[in-house]
């Protein structure tokens, strides 16, 4: 006998309608289940572009799920408004005994579905969270005293002694299917127009939509994962999974991707699933201590005097600080909403390191425009670039782009794509193209200061300048 007698399904950042935790609880748990989206305007009303790519994504991922749960004898009811006030409304006009949606960790999240269960409650209904885009979560992965890690190599020993079959095996959700219900009513997906958004050049840059997209990306990265330990810092190289927005907007399932890494052997599959790892790892530091989107993690780091120069910060934005490999990774995330990891890091202690700003107002920026933007991986990144988080990388150890760029684009290949200006520069000048003399330059057709910037700094003054700014810091 189903606990309920009917229930509402919430997806949020987990589209698919197979091995759904949340929704697997909610159709074994009654005799009819409805599902809903809701295209949440707290949300939405505070992107700053109306061209956003992952509005797009999302509701051309919505398409598919909606059709598949079609396909089952369900429906996906798409609202548009306050969660928190359209979720309540919603149970209480469909007349649910409870509403399931699988839990996030972020602190605005946690605040709405504090706000949604109360409001449930009030109207004598239930609301549960389940656990689906961590294989670990919360308090499941602690140290022997009992408190979450701050540091991860033990924390992914502890995960790795825990983890087995059982924590990422597939929740059976078509074994439960039959319980989808249709509404007495339709709220159909709506426009993007209609939303207020317009479309993007998502369609040319090959992410695939739903849960389709997701298995084509997944099936081709198995082909080349054994290629992946080594390969993977290569911005030229395609060695990536190419499914982090996917990832994260659950239009795969974590467990499988686990699931995945752990039955192939090789270091290839040993390194990807550690890369998984650190995906809890972060969720687990942005639960126990949500005061990490707001401000550093080591409060000695909390009150360093960052310059702020609004002018090297555009440099920055823009993809002209006359260092290559990061503009180039600048112009990279400007152009598709994608910075390969390896960039990421370059680009992160750039900023903060070299030029001086607060690892916030380059955070700000990822968050406004990666694809995959998480808060949490985010977050840590960039309080790991920084120096200031969790496990960070000690504050004298400070990027070389130079050294980084003819490490990780030893040809200039990646450069070339996104900083055109330099397609005639020789593979070894490539890296620092200042050093070239009038006369190469000429020869390249590129003179710098003209075809493309001078360096906006010093690397090797501004180093000495980030070791005094941190230790300063580091009194405080």
């Amino acid at each position: 006998m189903p606990a309920y007698r009917s229930t509402l399904f919430w997806f949020r950042r987990d589209l698919r309608d197979d091995d759904n935790a949340g929704l697997y609880y909610a159709l074994r748990s009654a005799g009819h289940a409805y599902c809903v989206f809701v295209f949440d305007t707290e949300i939405l009303d505070v992107l700053p572009s109306r061209a956003d790519r992952r509005v797009e994504f999302i509701r051309q991922a919505l398409d598919e799920l909606s059709r598949s749960l079609a396909a089952k004898g369900g429906a996906l009811l798409v609202l548009h408004g306050r969660a928190r006030d359209e979720i309540p409304a919603l149970a209480h006009r469909l007349g649910v005994d409870a509403v399931f949606a699988n839990g996030d960790y972020e602190p605005q999240a946690r605040a709405r579905d504090e706000a949604v269960g109360k409001a449930l409650v009030a109207d004598g209904r239930r609301f549960h969270l389940a656990k689906d885009q961590a294989v670990f979560e919360k308090d499941e992965v602690v140290t022997k005293a009992g408190r979450p890690f701050a540091v991860f190599t033990p924390y992914r020993n502890a995960w790795m002694n825990l983890v087995d079959d059982f924590y990422v095996e597939a929740y059976p959700v078509e074994r439960h299917a039959k319980a989808l219900a249709k509404p007495p009513f339709e709220a159909p997906l709506p426009s993007l127009e209609s939303l207020g958004f317009e479309p993007t050049n998502l369609g040319k840059l090959g992410l695939g939509s739903g849960m389709s997209g997701a298995k084509r990306h997944l099936g081709d990265f198995l082909g080349r994962i054994g290629e992946y330990q080594h390969a993977r810092d290569f911005p030229a190289v395609n060695a990536g999974s190419g499914l982090s927005v996917h990832n994260r907007f659950g239009t795969i399932s974590v467990r499988a991707l686990a699931r995945v890494a752990r039955e192939r052997k090789g270091p290839g599959a040993a390194t990807w699933l550690s890369e998984l790892v650190w995906r809890d790892f972060f969720f687990q530091v942005l639960w126990h201590h949500p005061r990490v989107a707001r401000e550093a993690f080591h409060a000695q780091y909390a009150s360093i005097d960052w310059p702020n120069d609004e002018g090297l910060f555009a440099a920055w934005r823009e993809g002209r600080t006359g260092y290559p490999i990061v503009d180039a990774a600048m112009r990279q995330i400007n152009a598709t909403g994608f910075m390969h990891n390896r960039l990421r890091m370059i680009a992160a202690s750039f900023l903060a390191k070299d030029l001086l700003v607060d690892w916030r107002w380059g955070e700000r920026y990822f968050a406004e425009h990666l694809n995959d933007f998480d808060l949490a991986a985010n977050n840590g990144n960039w309080q790991w670039a920084a120096s200031t988080g969790c496990d960070a990388q000690p504050y004298f150890r400070i990027f070389n782009p130079v050294s980084q760029s003819e490490r990780f684009d030893p040809q200039g290949t990646f450069i070339r794509h996104y900083v055109p200006e330099l397609a005639h520069v020789d593979d070894r000048r490539i890296h620092a193209p200042w050093t070239l003399s009038e006369q190469e330059q000429r020869e390249a057709r590129c003179v710098i200061g003209r075809d493309y910037p001078a360096p906006v700094v010093d690397h090797a003054a501004q180093r000495e300048r980030a070791l005094a700014l941190y230790k300063r810091g580091g009194r405080s």
